[in-house]
């Protein structure tokens, strides 16, 4: 098989087109915040004096160095799959294409696989959140991995579209990573539908690091889990409270670490103020 056709397949896509959705969809926010500039959470120059730690290069580093562990890690990943997949064909083939009726059955099969990859989907947003919540929140609370491992990702203290894998690398691991390998292999999904799976698990990760916030978006109507959310867990009097990410907040509400202050913009910069 040659480089086009690995590339090209769903695993070689699964592998890159979350990379490419990343950067795409931080440059969307990054133009839309342009564009909408009173939408914005954080006002440039605070944005600019809160984040004096880390410069942008670094951040953009930091990143790529993230997705290219991602990406080493799904090749693995769909290596190991696919052998097993391999496996089972042997045992299913003799089953296919056998229908006594006469009639292929289509529309049911359609109807089955859009129920089959919506359940997946679900199951694989609650997998992953119910690993990260958990792995987030010890990343917190155990001192040594907080200060030499987590607390590199909270040098944004207002964080941009496309700083949302800014993290130290065992973290990208741990975290990012693992939370994926885990959701991919608990949901059942396939390589092609994991295609979307992250690609969408990746846009609700820029978006809730976006540091804007458009009412009219839709996240803000389907999920609690966004970048008012989020920007309240990044500010110094937040960092106990929203570690549930990316998608939904009933780990949140379950164990008492949510936090969600009016969405108006003073109120969110109260806490910050007190400090």
């Amino acid at each position: 098989m040659g480089f086009m056709e690995i590339v090209a397949s769903d695993e070689g896509l699964g592998t890159i087109v979350p990379i490419v959705v990343y950067w795409l969809y931080a440059a969307l926010i990054i133009s839309m915040e342009k564009s909408f500039p009173k939408h914005k959470i954080r006002s440039a120059e605070e944005q600019h004096n809160k984040n004096h730690l880390v410069s942008k290069g670094t951040v953009i580093k930091g990143v790529i160095l993230q997705q290219a562990l991602q990406a080493f890690t799904a090749t693995l990943l769909y290596i190991l799959i696919e052998s097993d997949d391999d496996s089972a064909a042997h045992v299913t083939t003799s089953n296919t294409g056998q229908n006594h009726d006469g009639d292929d059955g289509t529309g049911s099969k359609i109807i089955t696989m859009l129920v089959r990859t919506a359940f997946q989907f679900l199951k694989g947003m609650v997998v992953m959140d119910t690993w990260q919540y958990f792995m987030h929140r010890y990343m917190h609370e155990n001192k040594f991995l907080y200060k030499h491992v987590h607390s590199q990702h909270h040098r944004l203290v207002a964080p941009y579209a496309y700083a949302a894998l800014y993290n130290h690398p065992l973290e990208g691991l741990l975290v990012d990573t693992m939370g994926g390998a885990v959701s991919f292999l608990a949901s059942g999904m396939s390589p092609r539908t994991s295609i979307f799976f992250f690609s969408f698990a990746t846009i609700k990760a820029v978006d809730e690091h976006s540091g804007v916030n458009f009412p009219w978006h839709p996240f803000r109507l389907l999920f609690r889990n966004n970048s008012l959310y989020h920007d309240v867990h990044h500010q110094l009097y937040g960092t106990k409270f929203n570690f549930s990410q990316p998608f939904f907040v009933f780990w949140d509400r379950l164990l008492g670490t949510y936090h969600m202050p009016s969405s108006t913009e003073d109120e969110l910069n109260k806490g910050a103020k007190d400090i």
